[in-house]
């Protein structure tokens, strides 16, 4: 995978977040609006969190060193944890304005242009959410799919503002503008918690999800009818773009070393077209022999 490309999409959300915060700011001062001026505040938070995910997308795209022999990976997990802690605080800052409006309400101003101005922005973030959720599938890049559901959150979060301003302006109730402001804050706080969750269960190095684990463990299977041999103490870690698998194959005692190792390369390469991109590790035990057994607990995927 070039490293560049990730990078490049992460880019891309900090373009569209200054393009957005400029068209939300715009709505909120021309309308006097708590709702869009929370929506303004979410570029704010795409913004940053967009500067942190190029960031920690070229630590994590750092080549293997001596003190950390397995990678960066693990970084994205940082990227998606610092986004949702940001967007908590956004939800936080958005009750406290929007509960302030509420109890004072006030008339709003330049309805038309501030909602086109918003409308735009909203589609703005849309383009560049589809395209973000496109290529962190395609390159199996938690930080892109993390920034991705958030820009969609925030296409959400807008659609909601708009309707509410709209309906301020077509019913002459005031209180509908922060009380958009304040179902923007919940739908904010449940991305950020959710982002918040990938984090942790990344950062505690989750399996492979069970469709590609079904896969893996059939292609062991195979093996074993075809050559009478047995495996265990299977175990996979996937971190940020990177897989890990490791397995002890049980064969015949008297195999030669090479008989053995060129079944470990076939395993191996049979892995590794299934799960592009992984790093196999295989360990070769004779069936007959006890202490093969002992690490049986090790089993764990």
């Amino acid at each position: 995978m070039d490293v560049r490309l990730p990078i490049r999409y992460a880019w891309l959300t900090v373009l569209a977040a200054l393009v957005t915060l400029g068209l939300k700011s715009g709505a909120a001062w021309v309308t006097n609006s708590v709702g869009l001026f929370s929506d303004a505040l979410e570029s704010i938070v795409n913004l940053v969190t967009g500067v942190t995910l190029v960031a920690l997308l070229k630590i994590a795209k750092a080549p293997p060193d001596s003190d950390h022999p397995y990678g960066h990976d693990k970084a994205e997990y940082f990227a998606n944890g610092v986004q949702g802690a940001l967007i908590l605080v956004a939800a936080v800052g958005i009750v406290a304005t929007a509960m302030e409006r509420l109890m004072a309400p006030v008339g709003l101003e330049e309805g038309g242009l501030g909602l086109s101005l918003a409308l735009v922005a909203g589609l703005v973030n849309a383009v560049v959410a589809a395209i973000l959720y496109q290529q962190g599938k395609n390159l199996n890049s938690g930080g892109l799919k993390g920034e991705a559901a958030h820009l969609a959150s925030d296409v959400a979060t807008s659609i909601a503002v708009l309707l509410g301003v709209g309906l301020v302006y077509t019913t002459d109730i005031a209180w509908l503008d922060p009380l958009a402001a304040l179902l923007v804050s919940l739908v904010i706080a449940a991305t950020g918690l959710r982002l918040v969750r990938s984090s942790v269960e990344g950062l505690m190095d989750t399996a492979l999800p069970e469709r590609s684990l079904e896969q893996l463990v059939g292609v062991l299977d195979g093996f074993c009818e075809r050559d009478s041999i047995t495996y265990h103490a299977l175990r996979t870690r996937v971190s940020g773009a990177r897989t890990f698998v490791s397995v002890h194959i049980l064969v015949p005692g008297m195999w030669s070393v090479k008989q053995g190792h060129d079944l470990l390369e076939e395993i191996e390469g049979s892995v590794k077209e299934l799960l592009p991109g992984v790093s196999v590790l295989t360990h070769l035990e004779p069936v007959e022999e006890p202490c093969s057994f002992e690490d049986i607990e090790l089993d764990a995927v």
